[in-house]
């Protein structure tokens, strides 16, 4: 719901104005002067001021220009009246969205409200994406040539134009939320806001206030009304990551956004309308969830009516390249080193591994690589935080290769020295993990992960 503060010192006006904004669908806030304008205006999400040009003590202009200070943006009309155009004329110069000379009528009044706050809204947006433009989320800046992910960009160009929720499922750091954004940027909902809450990791009652809003006052520390998620995404798509980590309290609530497509802020018995489309993400099995009644299952049916899933990064080891060199333009640009490269060991290096943490581990890889190359060619023990050269080998691993006899079949062989390597690292770490994967330059994860893939049990 889109909010307005209408300033005015005269109490027939501002009750008149208020009838009329709150029939055409407008939540209505009043001041009788420019004071108590400002108090209102830091405490509450508005949309659109509305003020009357000559109040006692501070007079609309002088609160035009206070506004502006706190928020650049916010559009105000200003109330003037008849023979006062070069006043309102320097109103637009100090930066009101527009002005109306009384008399007025309401389709004029209306009109006026309604370019402003859809402006407000178109505004905000932008600001919220900056220089993202569309069409760098044809597929959510994803990149990939193997089958499965090809897959999935036909998934996405089916499912983006329907209004229909999405559940998207994978591991943490396959790109849930590259995905999400696909899927927005290219319905018909693109030119609405996308909003993103991580459901993970806060207080239940954190949680339902930021999903829905509350009302000044409606609980210790809710000094202002505060709009939710939902609410700021109206007309758009919301993405709820790790849904599969809401409460169950809240999951009811959810459900009945979905259903009934209202809500009231916390502190508020008011019902708000509201049409979203619903995009959620989640690292869990969410049926096993529902089996263990960790989740409802009514919920789990209206979220998964289209579900798409995310391979991780160890079953696509083909796309590994084509990620390094898009990760290396990114990063090249961002340290504005333009010849930066990798040499073709390194990138055999990154392919042999299997990723545990997925295209964001990667990606991190490469960012920190790209820090600590001290040329413009990427080598293997950039790929390393441990500054020092590893110890204990008496030759280059160049000539250690040349000594590797023929005859055995390739896979069997790196797995061996993989291996080989882990258990040699433990040793000299004397079984602390951390101090083993900083020794072979892989984390930790990835180090537990390769340890479970060889059966490598961890000694006490």
């Amino acid at each position: 719901m889109q909010t307005v503060l209408i300033v005015d010192d005269e109490p027939n006006y501002r009750l008149i104005l208020s009838e009329l904004l709150q029939d055409e669908g407008y939540e209505v806030f009043t001041a009788d002067c420019g004071e108590k304008a400002m108090e209102t205006i830091k405490e509450t999400d508005l949309d659109l001021v509305i003020t009357d040009m000559r109040m006692p003590g501070m007079s609309g202009m002088e609160l035009l220009k206070e506004l502006k200070i706190f928020n650049q943006e916010l559009p105000v009309i200003m109330i003037t009246a008849f023979g006062e155009v070069e006043i309102a004329v320097a109103a637009m110069q100090a930066g009101a969205y527009n002005y109306l000379t009384k008399p007025f009528n309401n389709d004029e009044l209306l009109v006026s409200i309604k370019k402003a706050v859809d402006h407000y809204s178109l505004v905000r947006e932008n600001l919220r994406l900056r220089s993202q433009v569309s069409t760098r989320y044809k597929f959510g800046n994803m990149i990939g040539k193997d089958e499965k992910i090809r897959y999935l960009f036909d998934l996405i160009e089916k499912v983006a134009p329907t209004n229909a929720s999405v559940l998207i499922t994978g591991e943490s750091g396959t790109g849930k939320e590259l995905v999400a954004k696909a899927i927005h940027f290219n319905s018909q909902r693109r030119e609405a806001p996308l909003i993103s809450l991580n459901c993970a990791g806060l207080p239940e009652h954190l949680l339902e206030s930021e999903l829905f809003g509350h009302e000044k006052g409606a609980f210790t520390g809710a000094t202002a009304l505060r709009k939710g998620r939902f609410e700021l995404a109206d007309s758009g798509s919301i993405f709820l990551d790790e849904v599969g980590e809401m409460p169950l309290n809240l999951q009811a609530k959810l459900l009945r956004v979905i259903q009934e497509r209202t809500f009231e802020r916390v502190g508020s018995s008011t019902p708000m309308k509201v049409n979203v489309r619903i995009i959620a993400a989640t690292n869990k099995d969410l049926k096993d969830e529902v089996g263990q009644g960790n989740f409802r299952e009514d919920l789990y049916y209206r979220l998964n009516v289209l579900q798409l899933h995310l391979p991780p990064l160890r079953e696509r080891a083909g796309d590994i390249p084509l990620l390094v060199n898009h990760f290396i333009t990114k990063f090249a640009t961002q340290l504005n080193r333009p010849d930066l490269k990798i040499s073709n060991q390194a990138l055999r290096y990154l392919t042999s591994l299997s990723w545990a943490g997925n295209v964001r581990e990667l990606e991190n890889t490469m960012e920190r690589a790209a820090i600590l190359c001290d040329d413009e060619c990427i080598e293997v023990n950039d790929f390393t935080t441990d500054i020092s050269p590893p110890q204990g080998h008496t030759l280059p691993l160049e000539a250690q290769c040349d000594q590797i006899p023929s005859g055995y079949r390739l896979p069997d062989f790196l797995d061996a020295i993989e291996k080989k390597l882990i258990l040699n690292a433990l040793t000299d770490a004397n079984q602390v993990q951390a101090h083993a994967a900083d020794q072979l330059g892989i984390t930790k994860s990835l180090l537990q992960y390769k340890m479970k893939k060889y059966d490598i049990m961890k000694q006490a």
